[in-house]
């Protein structure tokens, strides 16, 4: 046993502050960035935020939604190869290049993704996910799954620690997702005891990545537009979001209504209810480490997508940054005090 005492900060813990800045309006901020990926050598020029791979969130009605944002979507990897043939048959150019083919590290994912990687070679991404990236059959599989890809993006994760990312990248890994335990439906944390706090967590996985060329995703904990900024701040590259996205139009699970108010429900992948629904329950060696909530309907996902956007160019006004990709150059964090912080929050 060790213990760590270095301090470790989660978006609640920091707040960015303001700079001298030459910019007059929001309307100035350019958040496309484009990147060029470590193994597969493809470019991508967009919005890097990201729909997260959850069967409540990832669905092929978001991922249609949020193209025309420019932004993207890991649709998650419930959908059957004839659900991704109607998909891709009616889908234009710039959803296809915003959209990656998500898929979990047994013998049948993989045996799927490649099915529907073959009948559609314009697909680029794949986002290979777990909740426990540490473990060597995950290193193991991403070079597989390299092997076999050779010219496709892999995203994989999650992992929360610099060694394990540079390990990802070497592997055949281009981005890796970056957080365990911060989501609003994971409970993780509170069943298992382990996790880290997500900035720190981005900063020093964004140094790992960046020195070997990759990049990574902050996957979970933002509940705001202030926290979508904090994590590009942080050195983010791209931004994972669940439950900002959950609730709408285009989101998936059940509409309900109560009380004349209409809810949707949003749950972990790793809950008990995305577990009775695709995979009959929850084994009897494991326990749930997800959550089922109710959330209000919102709507159309443009009027959220929009705020969002909005939130981080204003950010960047805030700081002087006219493109994204300045953001993380021109952040200097300031750390909240505890009273400051329930006030905050």
């Amino acid at each position: 046993m060790r213990i760590e005492n270095e301090l470790k900060l989660g978006f609640k813990d920091v707040m960015i502050r303001p700079k001298r800045s030459t910019l007059k309006s929001r309307s100035q901020v350019t958040l496309d960035r484009e990147f060029t990926f470590l193994n597969s050598k493809k470019t991508w020029k967009g919005v890097p935020i990201m729909a997260a791979n959850m069967d409540t969130v990832g669905t092929f009605e978001m991922a249609t939604a949020l193209a025309e944002h420019n932004v993207f979507t890991a649709i998650h990897k419930h959908y059957s190869f004839e659900q991704w043939k109607d998909f891709v048959t009616n889908a234009n150019e710039q959803t296809i290049r915003n959209i990656a083919v998500s898929t979990g590290t047994g013998k049948s994912d993989a045996e799927k993704t490649t099915k529907i990687l073959t009948a559609f070679p314009q697909i680029d991404f794949i986002c290979i996910d777990v909740a426990n990236g540490y473990s060597e059959h995950f290193v193991s599989f991403v070079k597989k799954m390299r092997e076999k890809h050779p010219d496709k993006t892999i995203i994989a994760g999650n992992v929360v620690t610099g060694e394990m990312v540079e390990e990802l990248l070497l592997a055949g890994a281009d981005i890796i997702k970056v957080g365990i335990g911060p989501g609003s439906v994971c409970t993780t944390r509170v069943k298992t005891g382990v996790g880290y706090p997500q900035l720190s967590a981005i900063i020093e996985c964004a140094d790992a990545a960046h020195g070997l060329g990759g990049q990574i995703i902050s996957d979970g904990g933002c509940k705001t537009p202030g926290d979508v900024a904090k994590a590009f701040g942080g050195g983010a590259d791209f931004v994972m979001l669940g439950g900002m996205l959950a609730g709408h139009e285009q989101s998936g699970g059940n509409l309900i209504e109560k009380d004349g108010e209409k809810f949707k429900i949003f749950y972990g992948m790793s809950s008990e209810t995305a577990m009775n629904k695709h995979v009959g329950g929850v084994a009897n060696y494991r326990a749930s480490e997800g959550k089922t909530v109710e959330i209000p309907y919102r709507g159309n996902v443009h009027n959220t997508v929009n705020d969002i956007l909005g939130g981080v160019r204003s950010t960047c006004t805030y700081v002087g940054a006219s493109r994204l990709k300045e953001l993380t150059k021109r952040t200097t964090f300031i750390r909240v005090q505890e009273q400051e912080n329930q006030v905050y929050s």
